[in-house]
Protein backbone atom coordinates (compact mmCIF):
# COMPACT_ATOMS: atom_id res chain seq x y z
CA UNK A 1 0.00 0.00 0.00
CA UNK A 2 1.57 3.50 -1.15
CA UNK A 3 1.81 6.57 0.88
CA UNK A 4 -1.15 9.04 0.58
CA UNK A 5 -0.77 11.94 -0.99
CA UNK A 6 -0.43 15.08 0.87
CA UNK A 7 -1.79 18.50 -0.39
CA UNK A 8 0.90 20.88 -0.11
CA UNK A 9 0.56 23.19 2.61
CA UNK A 10 -0.29 26.85 1.97
CA UNK A 11 -2.96 29.71 2.46
CA UNK A 12 -6.88 28.04 2.54
CA UNK A 13 -8.69 28.55 -0.58
CA UNK A 14 -10.48 31.95 -1.29
CA UNK A 15 -13.49 33.18 -3.06
CA UNK A 16 -14.30 36.81 -3.61
CA UNK A 17 -17.92 37.62 -2.44
CA UNK A 18 -20.46 40.94 -2.70
CA UNK A 19 -20.66 42.34 1.38
CA UNK A 20 -24.17 42.22 0.82
CA UNK A 21 -24.32 38.09 1.44
CA UNK A 22 -22.47 38.91 4.70
CA UNK A 23 -23.68 41.79 6.04
CA UNK A 24 -26.41 44.89 6.23
CA UNK A 25 -25.30 48.82 6.12
CA UNK A 26 -26.87 51.70 7.30
CA UNK A 27 -25.81 55.07 6.23
CA UNK A 28 -26.68 58.65 6.87
CA UNK A 29 -25.20 62.15 7.08
CA UNK A 30 -23.37 64.88 9.55
CA UNK A 31 -22.31 68.05 7.54
CA UNK A 32 -19.91 66.61 5.10
CA UNK A 33 -19.35 63.06 6.53
CA UNK A 34 -21.01 60.03 5.03
CA UNK A 35 -21.86 57.94 8.28
CA UNK A 36 -21.82 54.34 7.55
CA UNK A 37 -22.57 51.10 9.71
CA UNK A 38 -21.87 47.80 8.25
CA UNK A 39 -23.71 44.81 10.56
CA UNK A 40 -22.62 40.94 10.33
CA UNK A 41 -25.46 39.01 9.01
CA UNK A 42 -24.13 36.10 11.12
CA UNK A 43 -21.65 35.91 14.17
CA UNK A 44 -19.37 33.83 11.67
CA UNK A 45 -18.91 36.72 9.50
CA UNK A 46 -17.56 39.02 11.56
CA UNK A 47 -13.99 38.67 11.87
CA UNK A 48 -14.18 38.48 7.62
CA UNK A 49 -15.57 41.86 8.26
CA UNK A 50 -12.63 42.98 10.68
CA UNK A 51 -10.08 41.54 8.34
CA UNK A 52 -11.35 42.30 4.90
CA UNK A 53 -13.07 45.53 5.31
CA UNK A 54 -10.42 48.22 6.32
CA UNK A 55 -10.47 52.13 6.06
CA UNK A 56 -7.86 51.89 2.92
CA UNK A 57 -10.23 49.54 1.36
CA UNK A 58 -13.34 51.36 1.81
CA UNK A 59 -11.50 54.52 0.50
CA UNK A 60 -10.08 52.49 -2.72
CA UNK A 61 -13.87 51.48 -2.84
CA UNK A 62 -15.03 54.79 -3.11
CA UNK A 63 -11.93 56.65 -4.61
CA UNK A 64 -13.06 59.95 -6.24
CA UNK A 65 -16.28 60.57 -4.13
CA UNK A 66 -14.51 61.58 -1.22
CA UNK A 67 -12.67 64.48 -0.56
CA UNK A 68 -10.93 63.52 2.91
CA UNK A 69 -10.27 60.38 4.78
CA UNK A 70 -11.87 57.54 5.85
CA UNK A 71 -12.37 56.25 9.48
CA UNK A 72 -12.99 53.18 10.78
CA UNK A 73 -14.32 52.54 14.15
CA UNK A 74 -15.06 48.31 15.55
CA UNK A 75 -18.28 47.99 17.96
CA UNK A 76 -17.61 43.76 18.14
CA UNK A 77 -20.13 43.64 20.69
CA UNK A 78 -22.53 44.47 18.01
CA UNK A 79 -20.65 42.62 15.30
CA UNK A 80 -20.45 45.86 13.46
CA UNK A 81 -18.22 48.31 11.64
CA UNK A 82 -18.53 52.15 11.45
CA UNK A 83 -17.32 54.11 9.09
CA UNK A 84 -16.91 57.79 8.66
CA UNK A 85 -16.33 59.24 4.84
CA UNK A 86 -15.29 62.76 5.75
CA UNK A 87 -15.58 64.85 2.57
CA UNK A 88 -18.30 62.42 1.05
CA UNK A 89 -21.12 65.03 0.72
CA UNK A 90 -20.21 68.34 -1.16
CA UNK A 91 -20.59 70.57 1.55
CA UNK A 92 -23.47 68.99 3.19
CA UNK A 93 -27.40 68.51 2.22
CA UNK A 94 -27.90 72.60 2.82
CA UNK A 95 -24.94 73.14 0.57
CA UNK A 96 -24.31 70.19 -2.00
CA UNK A 97 -25.46 69.87 -5.32
CA UNK A 98 -25.35 65.98 -5.14
CA UNK A 99 -27.98 64.15 -5.64
CA UNK A 100 -27.62 62.50 -2.40
CA UNK A 101 -26.41 65.29 -0.20
CA UNK A 102 -27.83 63.11 2.89
CA UNK A 103 -25.23 59.53 2.19
CA UNK A 104 -28.12 57.48 2.01
CA UNK A 105 -27.11 55.29 -0.54
CA UNK A 106 -23.50 55.24 0.52
CA UNK A 107 -24.58 51.89 2.33
CA UNK A 108 -25.96 50.30 -0.64
CA UNK A 109 -22.81 51.50 -2.80
CA UNK A 110 -20.69 49.51 0.19
CA UNK A 111 -22.76 46.27 -0.04
CA UNK A 112 -21.35 45.71 -3.58
CA UNK A 113 -17.79 46.07 -2.64
CA UNK A 114 -16.11 42.51 -3.26
CA UNK A 115 -14.35 40.61 -0.35
CA UNK A 116 -12.25 37.56 -0.03
CA UNK A 117 -13.90 34.79 1.85
CA UNK A 118 -12.54 31.15 2.51
CA UNK A 119 -14.33 28.61 0.39
CA UNK A 120 -15.72 26.25 3.36
CA UNK A 121 -18.01 29.92 4.57
CA UNK A 122 -21.23 28.81 4.06
CA UNK A 123 -23.17 31.70 2.92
Amino acid sequence: MGAKARRPAGPPARRAIQLRYLAHARSGDKGDTANVGLIALQPAYYPILVKEVTAARVARHFKGMLTGAVDRFELPNLRSLNFLLHGALGGGGTLSLKTDAQGKVFSTALLRMEVPIPTDIDV
